[in-house]
């Protein structure tokens, strides 16, 4: 398989020089594979941070700046960050006033957010966690206990980091963050597996006419291996499981994301869309805002997800707040 690499071992250290590189508004951390803000920690304001491993791209340093995160961790690829290193972050972003970890539901990343919390508060940080698991598809996978964290993150990082940036303290930028995780859920599907630069060659088999419903962002497997479906087929069927799972009901508002899985090109998440917008029109469901695109990838997959986030004025209004990222920009 052919990529645009040095050497694998190197691919995560040489992306964020190169990310800190087009972005300088962003500072590295010595010694480690975090980012922060350049002006971290910033003064009077809760710090929100977020990690994980790498190949997610913009996932997660995609969304430091102003609005949304202060701090992102990136760990070897499909592989948690250290607690040492999620340690430092916590660190270096809080300004005094308690510092909320956004922890994607992977046994991994769980267990080394809950370490560094304990260091950091030892230390004398407050620190608060919540912990995403809006994969509707399946429960228990080869990562997870529970549900798994997928796209769904992406709006927990914008309404908290926007919550935090109007002055929030520490319980009231928390509770925001559960109150999208209780109100967001997410399926995704797989037209072809990823390609790991470690591996180098497709983590698993998937025939010319088959695709994977309920995939997992690191190539598990989802919930039915079938024949290809037409479009309209793939968003039907990732809409229906996200609105039961969440009980939509007629009437009710919402956003959604077409998100792309790193190898689908933009023309064929608009069409996706179209589906999407047909049928949450014909139920009559009102969508407050779209999304479309790259937002958590999965490597070079061929592939797509649904999100849907059940939305009141509150959440509207943190949507709606102005960011200014790498991966994502919200103008007044």
């Amino acid at each position: 398989m052919k990529k645009l690499i040095n050497e694998p071992g190197a691919v995560v250290d040489e992306m964020l020089d190169g990310m800190v590189a087009a972005h300088p508004e962003l500072r590295r951390l010595d010694g480690t594979n975090v980012l922060v803000r350049g002006d971290a920690p910033v003064g009077g304001k809760v710090a929100v941070v977020s990690g994980g491993g790498s190949g997610h791209e913009p996932t997660h340093a995609g969304y430091l700046g102003e609005g949304m995160l202060d701090g992102a961790a990136a760990g070897e690829v499909f592989t948690s960050p250290t607690a040492d290193q999620l340690n430092e972050m916590i660190q270096a972003t809080d300004a005094g006033e308690g510092v909320l970890c956004v922890v994607k539901n992977y046994e991994g990343d769980v267990m080394n957010f809950d370490t560094a919390a304990e260091m950091a508060g030892m230390e004398g940080v407050d620190v608060e966690q919540v912990v995403v698991n809006d994969d509707v598809a399946v429960e228990d996978s080869l990562y997870t206990s529970g549900r798994r964290g997928v796209a769904g993150t992406i709006f927990v990082h914008k309404c908290a980091g926007a919550k935090a940036a109007a002055g929030g303290d520490l319980a009231e930028v928390t509770a925001v963050a559960e109150k999208v995780v209780d109100n967001v859920r997410t399926m995704g599907m797989a037209l072809t597996s990823c390609v790991t630069p470690e591996k180098g060659e497709p983590t698993f088999d998937l025939g010319e006419d088959e695709i994977e419903l309920g995939i997992g962002i690191h190539g598990e497997p989802g919930v039915e291996r079938t024949g290809t479906m037409t479009a309209d087929e793939v968003a039907d069927t990732l809409l229906d499981a996200v609105l039961d799972d969440l009980e939509v009901e007629s009437g009710e508002e919402i956003v959604t994301i077409v998100n792309g899985m790193g190898g689908t090109p933009l023309s064929e998440l608009y069409i996706l869309q179209r589906r999407v917008t047909e049928r949450l029109d014909a139920e009559g469901i009102d969508v407050h805002d779209a999304w479309v695109g790259d937002y958590m990838t999965s490597l070079d997959m061929m592939g797509c997800s649904v999100t849907v986030c059940r939305v009141d004025d509150e959440l509207k209004e943190l949507l709606d707040a102005p960011a200014e990222t790498p991966g994502l920009t919200v103008r007044e």
